[in-house]
């Protein structure tokens, strides 16, 4: 057996390209990494590599951090559990701070009746739980979920997710009983996805085998989809003409990204159930499944939980998270500074038209699409030059959509404003090198 090493010997040469040349050595290659850089140190929107280059941050570690890195109250709230206790696994030795970040949650999502709340680890985990949850309390099987879909990287999750590349390919086959119409927004009309559902009905599962209908309410990795008000409304309908429980996906959109705490505040439809994850701890490892109450009930005890689940550290970050939300008003911050960037996002694709297809979103969770000049086609290529100029003068981006073709923004809601000018400069000197 090799003798562990010295810490002392993991630090040297402490360059990006050591570290780079270690990494791809020491880590398999299904672990996708998009930096060459390793990051040293944070603050707010920004932070510093290892080699003491500042880049301004607009990925959020991929909407995590809508408050920022390291912000001082939530590092405060951390450091004070740290010296309580990190870890008794909550179902063997509760601790009273899981029950009450449970009724500050259960007092906020958007859902009717009395709702319970339990804690889990990861935005996959939340939505495992919740098909366990709706797949117990209904008694049924069956699961819709929409084209352009993400839900995570386990497997169940994975399954339910809507794009094949690189998410599902090679990990088949997957659980039976899923099933999948297209997204009522950008890709499909509401037609078109009430009549992908009909087909369903007849052709594949009835609907008294359905336990549950999944959708985000902004796809994320789909692309930054905002889903018609009318669709939510619709769904919301045919659930309850069938019994059928309708689970909202707010792991990327919740805690104050879309203008509201929880997206679902924009269509004046209640879910059954809600998965938040991402925003909710500050950076740290959270995520919760929201419903009501008697659907929460339906698993028997010990049929819910997890080793890690709804970790001491995690649920002090998140209580700090939601005091600093309230208090520095961060879904009206997420709204003024949504509408400054799709403000600017509109006037460059008046300046290149024939290359900035689609602006959209919802509150700060705001994306633009790149096209082809000529044929108005996806053009991910472009969206990748894009990408790497801003990158280039220290602006971090990231890319989605079923085609790669679109950016999307998720800095920190907590960004200064001269911060956020610069970014946007930054963005707009990418654009003019890619279209010079």
């Amino acid at each position: 057996m090799n003798a562990p090493q010295k810490a002392e010997n993991l630090n040297a040469p402490h360059t990006n390209a050591a570290w780079h040349a270690r990494r791809q050595a020491a880590t398999p290659r299904g672990v996708g990494v998009f930096g060459d850089f390793f990051i040293e140190k944070a603050k707010n929107a920004e932070f510093w590599d290892i080699e003491g280059r500042r880049f301004i941050d607009f990925a959020g570690g991929i909407a995590v951090l809508n408050t920022g890195h390291v912000h001082p109250k939530v590092q405060a709230a951390i450091a004070a559990q740290l010296q309580r206790f990190t870890h008794s696994c909550y179902q063997v030795v509760p601790y009273t701070e899981y029950v009450a970040l449970a009724e500050r949650i259960n007092a906020l999502v958007p859902i009717d009746g009395p709702v319970k709340t339990a804690f889990f680890s990861t935005g996959a985990e939340a939505i495992e739980n919740a098909m366990k949850i709706a797949r117990s309390s209904t008694g049924r099987t069956g699961v819709i979920a929409f084209g352009g879909a993400f839900h995570g990287r386990t497997l169940f999750s994975v399954a339910l997710t809507g794009k094949v590349q690189p998410y599902k390919a090679g990990f088949g086959p997957f659980p039976p009983e899923i099933y999948h119409v297209p997204f009522p927004a950008q890709g499909a009309s509401l037609d078109e996805s009430k009549h992908a559902m009909e087909q369903l009905f007849k052709c594949d599962i009835e609907p008294t085998r359905v336990a549950a209908i999944v959708f985000e309410p902004v796809q994320g990795e789909g692309g930054f989809n905002v889903i018609q008000k009318e669709a939510v409304q619709w769904l919301r309908a045919l659930c309850d003409q069938h019994g059928i429980l309708l689970i909202a996906d707010e792991v990327q959109t919740g805690f104050a990204r879309t203008g509201r705490m929880f997206a679902m505040e924009h269509f004046g439809v209640s879910p059954d159930l809600m998965t938040m994850a991402k925003s909710m701890a500050g950076g740290t490892t959270l995520s919760a499944v929201s419903g009501k109450a008697a659907v929460m009930d339906g698993p028997a005890p010990g049929g819910l939980g997890g080793t890690y689940a709804g970790n001491p550290l995690a649920i002090a970050a998140s209580l700090a998270v939601l005091d600093v939300m309230a208090e520095e008003q961060l879904p009206a911050r997420a709204q003024k500074l949504g509408d400054q960037l799709i403000a600017h996002l509109i006037s460059r694709r008046a300046q290149y038209k024939t290359r900035i297809g689609d602006v959209r979103g919802l509150g700060a969770m705001v994306a633009c699409e790149f096209i082809d000049a000529a044929t108005g086609a996806p053009d991910a290529d472009t969206t990748k030059k894009v990408q790497m100029a801003a990158l280039k003068r220290g602006l971090l981006l990231l890319t989605c959509g079923v085609y790669g073709n679109v950016i999307r923004f998720l800095f920190p809601l907590t960004i200064e404003d001269s911060v956020f000018a610069e970014g946007l400069a930054a963005f707009d000197a990418a654009l003019a090198e890619v279209f010079a």
